[in-house]
């Protein structure tokens, strides 16, 4: 397996997972967010699960 899609793979995975958890703490543990900050959340969020999903692929030799 080729280290340096591993690597990747493995940096996105807990990109994604840290943003995810900031997520998970305005939403399901009610932690306060000013509104001007909840689209930024929110992006930042799908743009890590972006970045995991095409590690992922790269990983997997399905990526483009």
């Amino acid at each position: 397996m080729d280290q340096q899609a591993v690597d990747a793979y493995r940096e996105a995975y807990e990109a994604w997972q840290n943003q995810l958890k900031q997520v998970h703490a305005f939403m399901l543990d009610g932690e306060p967010l000013h509104p001007s900050r909840i689209k930024g959340l929110l992006n930042r969020e799908a743009t890590a699960k972006e970045r995991y999903d095409e590690a992922r692929k790269m990983l997997l030799g399905i990526g483009e």
